[in-house]
């Protein structure tokens, strides 16, 4: 079978399984990128206007250890290049992992700030320059220290149909938050960036305060 005929396969499979409850499959097409090609699917979010992307690599219906990356925006590092985080490093290492790999997928959800939104983000940025670290800005603003969903990024698992996946994070949360809405998370892959003066106190932040598994004496978050 050549690619293009698997590559058709897989797009008629994908559309043959029925919408979730919170998503829809709106469009999908070809996309050439550094990484690699991928099949760019959009999933709408229903009763919103929030549109969340999957760069797919293969057919991963029914596969075992499916690498996969569950993202959130971030428009100041990754489209401003800040360096207040590490989330640009660790959408570029997600997809070199899956642009190497037979099949797997990175999914790009819209819930930019932990789920604030980009307005609430920057206000936040605002208290963090007078002292507060990420937590104590959100809080400060009203909310709670992450207001991030799984359920979509289930949903969306769920009509990829992997048999279980290796999840690229360095957030426990995330895996439980996953595995609570039915995901199968055979194994955790290690989510890699460099730090810099500007984020090393947001990363120890995350990890002493949230538990997420970083390993800054080795350069890496």
């Amino acid at each position: 079978m050549s690619t293009k005929e698997e590559i058709d396969l897989a797009t008629a499979r994908l559309h043959a399984v029925p919408n979730s409850p919170l998503v829809e499959l709106y469009a999908e097409a070809p996309l050439p990128t550094r990484h690699g090609l991928f099949r760019t699917l959009v999933f709408r979010e229903k009763g919103t206007d929030k549109e969340h992307v999957v760069a797919l690599k293969g057919d991963i219906r029914g596969h075992e250890g499916v690498p996969v990356r569950v993202h959130s925006e971030c428009l100041t590092s990754e489209i401003l290049g800040s360096l207040k985080c590490d989330c640009r490093d660790q959408l570029e290492h997600a997809l070199e992992l899956v642009g190497r790999s037979e099949r797997g997928a990175v999914l790009y959800l819209r819930q930019e700030g932990r789920g604030i939104g980009l307005g609430n983000k920057i206000r936040a940025y605002e208290l963090q320059s007078r002292g507060a670290d990420t937590y104590e800005a959100n809080r400060q603003l009203g909310f709670q220290d992450d207001l991030r969903r799984y359920d979509v990024a289930a949903d969306i698992l769920k009509h990829l149909g992997p048999a279980s996946i290796d999840l690229i994070t360095n957030n426990p949360l995330k895996i439980e938050g996953l595995e609570n809405e039915g995901i199968t998370v055979r194994r955790r892959i290690a989510s890699v960036a460099t730090f810099n003066p500007h984020n090393i106190g947001y990363l120890r932040t995350k990890r002493e305060r949230t538990g997420h598994l970083i390993e800054l004496e080795k350069s890496t978050a």
